[in-house]
């Protein structure tokens, strides 16, 4: 990785001088990007790699792919868009309140869903299902695959060219990919191994501070928002889950006597809000706990420490668990989430299929791929391209795909 001399001039890097902790990532110790490039004067290399995120088209195709309802379903429900913009916004709040990089933070909260593939889990589940002997598919990989090989607007590099940090942040997402001192037999992801051919993402260790607040700001986001979500839908009723989950209907008992006559929409909106601050707190007195324990002097003391710094406390570990039961039997098993499983499943599994088997039907731009692998395509390459375009498509550019191909009555 490079990181031009430049910075050390760079009127941007001005911001160093506003307090950061020592533990926390500084622009003007990046470790680089892997092509060299000239500094901005006036952004910090954490807020280029933000604004690059925020343009380039996967980003923008976010706001028709499903979080849990699909598009048709109705326009209040959340999209991966809107969630996204959601957990950028609680990463910024963490990040700040820790002293450590806010722009890190958010840069690697918004790209940490932009492998998703339409019909969310559905989608991912099918095309896993899919390419299960051809490469397999996993959508942390697939955003990894996003920033590094498929954006392609620059004219010397595919990819965004982001820094070294923020490339971390997404591909140690859930933590350390890989146990320390494993070898070199392990098995990995198609693109992180491409990736770690080209810069060690040290993939055995746990990311920044700032990847971490990222990736916990994603369980705040979705659980609560979650939660509202399927309250609007009717998917399950405010009864339900103030008798499931404590920590609910604590939050709703607070809210009922502080505003005894309010709306139940209003009543479910300020507890959902009231949930989100709860668990920020708890976030950041335990990590502010684990910080003071552990005394780290510098980000790699963060990243070679043998669990995560920011993280929930026990019991609000155990209240989250009941939470996450709960949706997953009340909502995501639900029969309305399971029908539109299985239309996902049949648009995705059969586009797939179709493809594979008559490239023509694909665009012309998506055939040249395809025609500059070898002279006996390898089904593995050609299969990861038919991945790729399936899962840049959204919701229903997908679903009208599916209808140009196989409805008979369609016109063409």
């Amino acid at each position: 990785m490079t990181q031009s001399s430049a910075a050390q001039d760079n009127l941007a890097y001005n911001y160093c001088a506003v307090p950061l902790a020592r533990y926390a990532c500084r622009p003007d110790q990046s470790r680089g990007r892997i092509y060299e490039e000239s500094e901005s004067r006036h952004r910090t290399c954490f807020q280029r790699d933000r604004d690059r995120i925020i343009h380039c088209s996967a980003f923008r195709r976010l706001k028709y792919k499903t979080q849990v309802f699909v598009y048709y379903e109705g326009d209040d429900y959340r999209t991966r868009l809107s969630h996204t913009i959601e957990v950028a916004q609680i990463a910024r709040t963490l990040a700040r309140a820790l002293l450590v990089n806010e722009d890190l933070a958010e840069a690697i909260a918004l790209a940490h869903d932009l492998g998703h593939t339409p019909f969310a889990h559905a989608g991912e589940e099918t095309l896993k299902k899919c390419m299960e002997n051809l490469g397999g598919f996993e959508h942390n990989d697939q955003s990894l695959r996003v920033l590094t090989m498929q954006e392609n607007k620059y004219p010397e590099w595919r990819g965004l060219n982001l820094t070294w940090e923020t490339l971390e942040g997404v591909a140690k997402h859930n933590g350390p990919v890989i146990p320390k001192n494993c070898g070199n037999d392990v098995h990995l992801p198609t693109t992180l191994r491409q990736v770690q051919n080209m810069v060690d993402l040290e993939i055995d260790g746990f990311a920044s501070i700032e990847a971490q607040i990222a990736a916990i700001a994603d369980d705040i986001a979705y659980n609560n928002h979650d939660v509202e979500d399927g309250l609007k839908a009717n998917i399950f009723s405010l009864e339900q889950i103030c008798a499931a989950v404590p920590l609910f209907n604590e939050r709703v008992d607070i809210v009922r006597r502080k505003y005894p006559n309010i709306t139940q929409k209003i009543l479910i909106s300020e507890s959902i809000r009231d949930m989100i601050g709860v668990m920020v707190d708890d976030v950041l007195a335990e990590s502010l706990k684990n910080i003071a324990e552990l005394k780290p002097q510098h980000v790699d003391d963060v990243r070679n420490h043998s669990k995560p710094i920011i993280r929930f406390s026990d019991d609000m570990f155990q209240e989250l668990k009941i939470l996450r039961a709960f949706l997953m039997k009340n909502m995501y098993r639900h029969h309305t989430i399971q029908r539109i499983w299985i239309k996902a499943e049949k648009i995705i599994g059969d586009l797939f299929d179709v493809y594979m088997n008559d490239q023509l039907l694909l665009t012309t731009d998506i055939q040249e791929q395809i025609e500059k692998l070898d002279s006996d395509p390898n089904d593995h390459k050609k299969a990861r391209i038919i991945a790729d375009h399936i899962a840049s498509m959204t919701d229903r550019s997908a679903a009208a795909e599916h209808e140009a191909i196989f409805n008979l009555y369609k016109r063409i």
